[in-house]
């Protein structure tokens, strides 16, 4: 049994995890769930404990609970109201022995313990579910027996109470009427009481005799067939109000007591005996009944449609049904940022080039600064020419920005088109969230963000970012083509000046310095421009000079997946932030929740609860009983 209450509190723990991860589910919650309430008010508290059983007064409204009850304990224990739904909140007596209120507390956990000192208590008014308790010296040292709220009550909490305690008890001693034996709210009550193995005794009150003595059989025999009842025993009381007052109403047996776990079997049938309930349930054989309602309570919990696997079931077909639907409103499904705008072979060998000079030393950068400084003096009228056509770089990163502006507006577009249909033809959570992102506000601040975000960027440090990342990666991950771009570099410093007067010798002119600088910049720069050629979908331009023939030849395919993986990295940066933001801004962490409750089945939580449950399947089987002590 001790294997059974581990299996219990793991499957508890287990549900509750479950519940917080499938908030998007939209499932009704674990409260009322009568197998969840089973876990957690009767077989967590109970379950591999020993030494009680719980017997309950249960009725409906106005039929003389507190009355029966009374007169089990012997004493007025329970205030006796003449008005409908006298009782507000159960009152237990305990033996003596039973030990403290933290004992009694874990028995009833959701009830809020106060020490009874009068029998009004239990009338109080209020939402607070209190129970009132006392010691009894005239109880058996292995029962608890309690008043109960009326099951069929006008006030919600009223029977809701009622419930917390029916979960809680092994025995329910069913208090009915000619009114109430057929009622509905009554007839459910006792029906749960049956599916979870709860041992009954019906004491039908206020009976009119000798007139009502044919009608009671029939009485009984409805409400066993309604409920699946069937008792131990049936008493049945007379109308007597100052009898009852008295504490001298009789109850007259009125079948003999079943063969089985209820007691004394074998006693002779006498319908004039008058017995005292107290006595009665002094006689039962607590442990076997005590089992009896841990294993109801075990069976009902495991039942495929009403149980735990139900509930399991209900996840499971719920978890799929998301899964399927959030592949549409992930990031990568919501969200397609294409045909991002490059920002130009001329600006990112730029970049390349300014870098590689920002990085030379010694004599090569002393060298090739002087002739840069030279070209772009004589180079001026041609530089100049080519900023007519081509417009300076500051305009190019202009151009650059509106471009990418615009890719922006149909990104946006796009994931506004994406949200209207699941809108109208998603899962029912996901139509709820497209729906409240389609609101106008939230599109035009939208906009207005990205709109100032974007005028913000410094495109300059963007790309130097990259560059410089990817530099050093090739530092890193090729240290032999970065060595020898660096050796051409220096190669390259010292042959400039043989170059330039060869050029000048020739008479090409400015011309020939434009090439002479173009030869220089290759082998100062080899991966620049072997680079930005390749990119351009064209050999190596200048291949005179040993070491750049030797640096185009050897590494130019390497330079050209380089060079397409720099404009990736700078598309995919470019591209990562506008994602970023609509993803923070529109979805927020609806992905992440999507995929873990989507995920459901495949979590920790999921297969500890399975392993819980198919422990206490194995458990319920070997569950043994002490018949006399009630040890497990």
């Amino acid at each position: 049994m001790q294997e059974c209450s581990l299996h219990v509190r793991g499957l508890l723990s287990g549900v509750q995890s479950l519940e917080r991860r499938s908030g998007l589910l939209e499932l009704s919650g674990l409260s009322g769930r009568e197998w969840y309430e089973l876990l957690r008010q009767k077989l967590v508290p109970q379950l591999g404990t020993s030494g009680w059983l719980v017997a309950a007064v249960v009725g409906g409204t106005n039929i003389g609970k507190s009355v029966v009850f009374n007169h089990i304990v012997g004493s007025r224990a329970s205030a006796v109201s003449p008005l409908a739904s006298g009782t507000r909140h159960p009152t237990v007596l305990v033996p003596e022995r039973f030990g403290d209120a933290e004992q009694l507390q874990q028995i009833f956990p959701d009830f809020e313990l106060r020490r009874w000192e009068a029998a009004e208590g239990a009338l109080e008014n209020t939402d607070r579910d209190l129970l009132f308790w006392r010691t009894a010296a005239e109880l058996p040292d292995w029962l608890l027996v309690l008043d109960t709220p009326d099951i069929d009550s006008d006030a919600r909490v009223n029977w809701q109470r009622a419930d917390a305690v029916r979960r809680s008890a092994d025995v329910l001693i069913a208090v009915l009427t000619q009114q109430k034996y057929n009622d509905a709210a009554v007839k459910e009550f006792f029906r749960r009481g049956a599916r979870e193995g709860r041992t009954a005794f019906v004491i039908f009150n206020q009976v009119h005799l000798p007139e009502d003595e044919p009608y009671w059989p029939v009485w009984l025999e409805t409400f066993s067939r309604e409920t699946g009842l069937r008792p131990e025993a049936v008493y049945v009381a007379p109308s007597d109000r100052r009898a009852a007052e008295a504490l001298r109403l009789p109850f007259y047996e009125r079948q003999p007591l079943s063969a089985g776990v209820g007691g004394e079997s074998d006693r002779p049938y006498d319908p004039e005996r008058v017995v005292r309930p107290g006595d009665e349930l002094s006689r039962l054989r607590f442990g076997e009944l005590r089992i009896r309602s841990l294993r109801g309570s075990l069976e009902e919990l495991l039942h495929e449609v009403r149980g735990v696997r139900g509930w399991l079931q209900e996840l499971s077909s719920a978890s799929e049904d998301l899964r399927r639907a959030s592949q549409r409103l992930t990031a990568d499904g919501l969200i397609s940022v294409r045909d991002w705008p490059s920002p130009g072979t001329g600006v990112l060998s730029a970049g390349i080039r300014d870098w590689w000079r920002e990085h030379q030393t010694g004599w090569a950068r002393a060298i090739n600064s002087a002739y840069s400084a030279a070209g772009r003096l004589v180079l001026r009228p041609i530089t100049a020419l080519r900023g007519v056509v081509q417009g300076p770089q500051a305009e190019q990163v202009d151009v650059y920005r509106q471009r990418e502006w615009s890719a922006i507006l149909r990104v946006l577009e796009n994931v506004f088109e994406r949200l209207s249909w699941l809108a109208e033809s998603g899962h029912p959570v996901i139509r709820e969230r497209a729906g409240r992102l389609l609101r106008g506000e939230v599109r035009s601040g939208l906009l207005e963000l990205l709109r100032r975000e974007h005028e913000e960027v410094d495109f300059d440090g963007e790309l130097r970012g990259v560059i410089d990342d990817q530099m050093l990666r090739m530092q890193r991950e090729r240290p032999d083509i970065f060595a020898l771009c660096r050796h051409a570099g220096n190669v390259s410093a010292a042959l400039r000046p043989v170059t330039s007067v060869v050029m000048f010798s020739l008479g090409f002119g400015p011309a020939g310095e434009l090439a002479a600088q173009a030869i220089g910049n290759v082998a100062a720069s080899a991966l620049v421009h072997v680079a930005a050629d390749v990119a351009g979908g064209a050999a190596a331009a200048f291949a005179g000079e040993a070491a750049v023939s030797t640096a185009a030849g050897s590494g130019a395919s390497i330079l050209q997946v380089w060079f397409q993986r720099l404009q990736h990295e700078y598309l995919a940066r470019r591209g990562g932030w506008l994602m970023e933001r609509l993803q923070r801004e529109l979805l927020g962490s609806l992905p992440e929740e999507l995929r873990e409750a989507a995920g459901l089945r495949e979590s920790a939580e999921w297969r500890e609860t399975q392993a819980h449950v198919a422990g206490l399947e194995g458990a319920l089987r070997e569950v043994s009983v002490d018949r006399e002590t009630g040890e497990q």
